[in-house]
């Protein structure tokens, strides 16, 4: 598999970058190749789902939000008791 990472410019100095930094990169490339969830991407990201959303937001990167990524959310709610 080849994963390609579209770096924004704000990103130019990646010699800095942290382990964080790389799995949100590889996270927003997977997402963005449609090859994981939205879900699944914030995990490896390692950030909350709407902090990842907001970074996709701040990326010009839209959000695939399909039926399966809806039933994961109501699951999500449901193993927390919010449903």
């Amino acid at each position: 598999m080849q994963i390609t990472l579209n770096l924004p410019d704000s990103l130019s100095q990646t010699e800095t970058f942290s382990q964080s930094d790389w799995l949100q990169e590889i996270a927003i490339a997977l997402f963005q190749q449609e090859r994981i969830s939205l879900s699944r991407a914030s995990k490896i990201a390692g950030i909350e789902i709407m902090s990842f959303q907001k970074l996709l937001a701040d990326r010009g990167i839209c959000v695939h939000y399909d039926v399966k990524d809806f039933e994961q959310d109501v699951q999500h709610l449901r193993d927390r008791g919010w449903l």
